[in-house]
């Protein structure tokens, strides 16, 4: 009964975390471009976000969320105590950061949390991970903010008709979209793309085949938005910019439930509880989160840091959706607040350093660095506290 109470303990603070990463990270960021550019009202956002992160978390889940479970310490599982600890630490500053209004960086949080209890358990630091992941964190503001600065200034150009130049960026969409692995497709216990689906199904060369589906896929989306913008460009940028939305809200799922589960998968052994069903609990999480609590950094971060219309909102999120989607196929914990955050910089600056808030830019990234710095020592120091005294 004692090991069921504390894993009922531990999946109460697993729940809590969810909740503060709905709210804060997963339930905000991927429409808060589009918010922005007011082509969605805050509390649809909301709504919208919620739905489609639990969808995310159910369908991609698992490769992050066994990531942050298993592969962040070496030499020792993370025991229920270890879990609480972590998990409480954690979501208790990602709630802090809702309610200050500043958008902390949950990767941050939670890898330093479970990495600070992980190393008062005496395991060892996993260095090959945290060197990939550590690549990834640092990559992101130069990659997502460049990418963003090139596509707004591509938009901005005049040279350039937006009429074309919007359903190529779909088209590429469409591309990472078409490579993007679903559970739905793969066997079982697998997940798969449409094109590596296609592979399979085709007995032609692999090679020949990805790229024909890949092309097929960035034609259609292509023109399906071409066909939009041809009738009203401002109706059909809205329409891009919904839908990446979403295909943003959704990797946001498959992405941040690992960071609120995942420290509890190492303690559903002896349960044999299949993973599909602490998916969804953690998706269902992040949903009350955003429904609740994910407005009011809607607000922060579609104008605070800098001031969106669609072009450069459409220029932040496809870098989003790449970097998300590539995060979740290598299963690196990574934060959507760095991601969009970064992006929505990159594009402001294309209009010129008056659309970036300077200050506010400055303090989120001292929150980062403080959040996972704070992170390790306080779990680090709890757990040793509460292990010294059980």
């Amino acid at each position: 009964m004692a090991s069921l109470g504390i894993l009922l303990i531990a999946a109460a603070a697993s729940l809590f975390m969810a909740w503060a990463i709905g709210a804060g990270s997963s339930g905000s960021t991927p429409f808060a471009p589009a918010v922005g550019a007011n082509a969605i009202s805050v509390m649809r956002a909301g709504f919208i976000v919620g739905i489609l992160g639990l969808a995310g978390a159910v369908f991609q889940g698992a490769n992050v969320t066994e990531a942050v479970g298993q592969e962040l310490i070496r030499g020792v599982t993370l025991s229920p105590t270890a879990a609480v600890v972590g998990l409480l630490t954690a979501a208790t500053l990602v709630a802090i950061g809702v309610f200050a209004g500043y958008p902390i960086a949950t990767a941050f949080t939670v890898t330093g949390a479970v990495v600070g209890v992980g190393l008062a358990l005496g395991g060892d630091p996993a260095w090959a991970k945290y060197r990939q992941i550590a690549a990834l964190w640092l990559a992101v503001p130069f990659v997502g903010g460049g990418i963003a600065y090139a596509t707004a200034r591509l938009l901005r150009s005049e040279g350039v008709p937006e009429r074309l130049a919007v359903p190529a960026l779909a088209g590429l969409v469409g591309v990472i979209l078409a490579n993007v692995e679903f559970v739905f497709l793969g066997p079982p216990g697998e997940q798969a793309s449409l094109v590596s689906s296609a592979v399979g199904a085709i007995g032609a060369p692999p090679l020949a085949v990805r790229a024909a589906v890949s092309l097929l896929v960035a034609v259609c989306t292509a023109f399906a938005l071409w066909w939009d913008v041809r009738e009203d460009s401002a109706r059909g940028q809205r329409h891009f910019l919904l839908v990446l939305g979403g295909l943003v809200a959704f990797s946001a799922g498959g992405s941040q439930v690992g960071l609120a589960i995942g420290p509890l998968v190492p303690l559903l052994d002896p349960f044999d509880l299949p993973i599909v069903a602490v998916l969804v609990g953690g998706g269902l999480g992040l949903l009350v989160g955003s429904w609740t609590g994910a407005p009011r950094m809607i607000k922060a971060i579609s104008q605070d840091y800098s001031s969106l219309g669609p072009r450069r909102s459409i220029a932040a999120l496809i870098p989003s959706f790449a970097i998300a989607q590539t995060a979740v196929f290598f299963g690196i914990p990574v934060s959507f607040n760095e991601i969009i955050v970064s992006a929505i910089i990159g594009s402001g600056y294309a209009a010129g350093n008056s659309a970036v808030s300077k200050e506010k830019m400055l303090k989120t990234v001292a929150a980062w660095v403080g959040s996972l710095v704070l992170a390790l020592g306080v779990s680090y120091g709890v757990f040793a506290a509460v292990d010294a005294v059980l």
